[in-house]
């Protein structure tokens, strides 16, 4: 898979340091695989939670953080929509939230 602006990926370790390794683990993880489906996905990220609009949620380091992606089987492509702390998501909508150009 290949995520769709990296810089989005750095842009959220330095505003949450904490989360860095995690990041950077999921990102190497992510990338070295193919999907052919959201669903096989979710078996290999059985943490991941699939919503609307080809969003993936996926929980990052454990449960402290979330990570909100749009993922396009098709073209291999994983867009970063929104990142930060379990309490924060529970402010949002993960469903209708934008990106936010960084």
């Amino acid at each position: 898979m290949n995520v769709i602006t990296k810089r989005t990926i750095v842009y959220y370790i330095q505003q949450y340091p904490l989360a860095k390794t995690a990041l950077l683990l999921w990102l190497k993880d992510l990338g070295a695989k193919k999907f052919n489906s959201l669903n096989e996905l979710k078996e290999v990220f059985g943490n991941a939670s699939i919503v609307v609009n080809h969003r993936v949620i996926f929980n990052i380091k454990g449960n402290d953080f979330r990570l909100i992606t749009a993922i396009n089987i098709k073209t291999q492509a994983i867009y970063i929509i929104w990142f930060g702390t379990h309490k924060e998501y529970d402010r949002i909508n993960a469903t209708t939230i934008k990106h936010i150009e960084i």
